[in-house]
């Protein structure tokens, strides 16, 4: 499960995730919260898990109160509080210079809109099948090294079942925004040949329609991350083009050795977007942009 939440006044926002693997015997916890005036707090854990009957690991809980309408989101831990997120290049390194300071995190979410379901499936493999999304609400409280502010604004979460590789996808872009009335979310999963498996849908206020067709173009800087983006989503006989702005992002990493031994690297960026509609209407979202590392370079420049 994942839950994305952004609250514009208190400039407070970020996503919670958590993932059983018990076959595995570990989970995998993450808390990125983006703070005002760029600084990121940040905790990563691989607990032992050895079931799959509740979320609750490494000081991170979810409990369904009732079914896509009312989950309750606990976190009681350590973060570390990076000044500058672009650090986590070097994750050893990061976390050895940045202060680490307790977190705590309780928050209400409930349904905005109806869960939208569809799986990422490609030829190279199963990457998050069973799979469905739901814009949300979120509302309570984020305490960091003791000062606690309250937070309430639109989000989103996912929940997906099966196995999960890092690697399998060639790239992928995952774009989301939401606001009181509109929502979005695109999904490009391009392969090695240049073909692409896309989806996603549009909330208009009253019901959630599926993306007929799905445009991405990426601005990116010095270090080949998004700072950029414009997206056009047609959906139910309608167009609408949406123009992104990233202004805060985190380079995570994964890796992994296939059956080779040979070391393969996928890089994972996590941007904050504030996307602006042609009306001027401001919604916030993230752009996940991942992809694996080809001769040092990201595979998928072309979108």
């Amino acid at each position: 499960m994942y839950f994305f939440f952004h609250d514009p006044a208190a400039g407070i926002g970020g996503f919670l995730r958590l993932a059983n693997r018990p076959n595995e015997g570990h989970g995998e916890m993450t808390v990125c919260l983006y703070l005002p005036g760029g600084k990121v707090a940040f905790a990563f854990h691989r607990p032992e898990i050895a079931s799959n009957e509740a979320f609750d690991a490494a000081g991170l809980r979810f409990v369904v109160r009732k079914p896509f309408q009312h989950i309750d989101i606990s976190f009681d831990g350590q973060v570390f509080l990076l000044e500058d997120p672009s650090q986590l290049a070097d994750p050893g390194a990061a976390f050895r210079n940045s202060k680490q300071v307790p977190c705590s995190i309780e928050l209400m979410i409930t349904g905005a809109a109806p869960a939208f379901d569809h799986s990422f499936d490609t030829g190279e493999g199963s990457f998050a099948p069973n799979h469905y999304e739901q814009l949300i609400s979120a509302h309570g409280h984020v305490r960091i090294d003791g000062k606690a502010t309250e937070v309430t604004g639109p989000g989103l979460r996912d929940h997906s079942w099966g196995p999960r590789s890092w690697q399998a996808p060639w790239f992928y872009r995952w774009i989301h925004g939401c606001t009181d009335g509109f929502g979005f979310m695109g999904a490009w999963f391009g392969r090695p040949d240049g073909s692409a498996v896309r989806g996603g849908f549009v909330w208009n206020g009253t019901e959630v329609v599926p993306v007929d067709l799905l445009r991405i173009s990426t601005e990116r800087d010095h270090a080949d991350e998004q700072v950029g983006i414009t997206v056009t989503l047609e959906a139910g006989g309608r167009e609408w083009t949406i123009l992104g702005k990233v202004i805060s992002k985190l380079p995570l990493r994964n890796r992994r050795r296939d059956e080779g031994g040979d070391l393969q690297v996928t890089r994972i960026v996590e941007g904050l977007a504030q996307w602006s509609l042609p009306d001027g209407t401001v919604l916030y979202g993230m752009s996940e942009y991942l992809d694996q590392i080809i001769d040092r370079r990201p595979a998928g420049l072309e979108v």
